[in-house]
């Protein structure tokens, strides 16, 4: 490692104050990011404990709870599409908060007991964290492009962390310090939020938008095969995993277990995630290629996902910890796997966009058409073969994706 120039005549140690600037700007940048991605997923978990009581009191039916459980996923597909053009517009920072100026307000909303302005409020969050999944992968390779697989590790930990903070204590805040108040117990979550607002809004405001550069402009990604399958290896596994997110507690609760334990053992599925998804990028990188991890973690994350249907719930705490494993490693590989098949950032960004756009359009059938069975059955073993579709999909995107080539905007390889 070089040391830092000096000027010539400036005293020995001129240098360092600058140097240490730098260092302490992208530990915050770093600490930042991370904090960010903590607040993209207790959306959609501390919905799914508590959507039991948000029928009774609001009257909605199990086809209403569907779209209710849909509607932020499909706008984690919708509202990506626009990420690039607003960060080029404004600034990726600027634009993150924005992003999570949404996500708080939306949050904060959804304590209102309102059945319109539940589904408003999750629209509008789902928004923000649509912007916020795309922006973060660029963000990475942009700053920390020599250590892209440690953040990629540490900001998917993040992701998990927060979903699973959010599954494990929605519960008990309502019933122990909310007094039994659904309302507030959603409402809460919009505080985690509001905090890295704070941190991040210094910097987003003192970043300026960067110039244009030729290879902002690059062409379309939609005729290159290989995008495509990094798209539905997305798509598919976050289909799998928002059936776990947005029905697994009312599955569990449906064959016995009460609201706090159906809680805790999606709690620890998602905790689990965590050592997956902080090995998984380091795993991906040392692998020639990803085919076989990608087809590994879909057999394991559909053998989980069956035994929660079928297998006696005396073996739940060991399917929760298999099925975090598999879907912990399915989300750090698959992004991953939009970094490792990117030549530069802006193509990153642009796969980001593709993968988590069309993706998360594709993602929202699942839940959706899992919770059209509950309601049209009067149960949830129908969704088992909706299960082994949607695996059987994941691996077979997961073995084109992991192939090791390079997206190519136009489609030129």
């Amino acid at each position: 490692m070089t040391s830092p120039v000096r000027a010539p005549g400036a005293p020995l140690g001129a240098g360092a104050p600058a140097v240490n600037s730098t260092s302490s700007r992208r530990l915050l940048l770093g600490l930042s990011l991370i904090l960010i991605a903590f607040n993209l997923r207790p959306l959609f978990g501390s919905l799914s404990v508590l959507l039991p009581e948000v029928m009774r009191d609001t009257g909605l039916s199990a086809s209403g709870a569907s779209v209710l459980t849909t509607l932020p996923l499909l706008c984690l597909g919708l509202f990506a599409a626009p990420a690039p053009a607003l960060a080029r517009r404004f600034g990726p920072e600027r634009t993150l908060f924005g992003a999570l100026l949404l996500i708080c307000v939306g949050t904060l909303l959804r304590g209102s007991g309102s059945l319109p302005v539940l589904f408003f409020a999750s629209a509008l969050a789902g928004a923000g964290i649509a912007i916020g999944n795309v922006l973060l992968p660029g963000l990475v390779k942009r700053d920390f492009a020599s250590r892209a697989a440690m953040m990629t590790g540490l900001y998917t930990l993040a992701i998990c962390a927060g979903a699973a903070s959010s599954a494990a204590f929605t519960v008990p805040l309502e019933q122990h310090l909310f007094g039994g108040a659904w309302t507030a117990a959603l409402a809460v979550w919009a505080l985690p939020v509001g905090v890295v607002l704070l941190l991040w809004a210094p910097q987003a405001l003192a970043a300026r938008p960067r110039a244009a550069i030729a290879s902002l402009h690059v062409g379309s990604l939609r005729r290159d095969a290989l995008a495509w399958q990094v798209t539905c290896f997305m798509g598919l596994q976050s289909s799998l995993a928002y059936i776990v997110m947005s029905w697994l507690p009312p599955m569990l609760r449906e064959r016995g277990l009460d609201s706090a334990t159906a809680g805790y053992v999606l709690a620890l599925s998602i905790l689990t995630q965590l050592g997956t998804c902080l090995v998984m990028p380091s795993v991906a990188a040392r692998c020639r290629d990803q085919r076989g991890l990608a087809v590994g973690v879909a057999a394991v994350t559909l053998i989980a996902m069956l035994a929660f249907l079928f297998a006696p719930l005396e073996g739940r705490w060991f399917w929760a910890v298999l099925l975090g494993a598999g879907q912990g490693g399915s989300f750090a590989l698959a992004l991953s796997l939009i970094v490792m098949r990117s030549p530069d950032a802006t193509v990153t960004a642009q796969l980001s966009a593709m993968a988590q756009g069309w993706g998360y359009v594709l993602a929202a059938t699942g839940p959706l058409v899992a919770g059209l069975l509950r309601a049209w059955t009067g149960g949830f073993a129908a969704s088992a073969g909706l299960m082994v579709v949607l695996a059987a999909g994941m691996a077979w995107s997961g073995w084109g994706a992991g192939r090791r080539l390079l997206v190519r905007p136009g489609g030129a390889r």
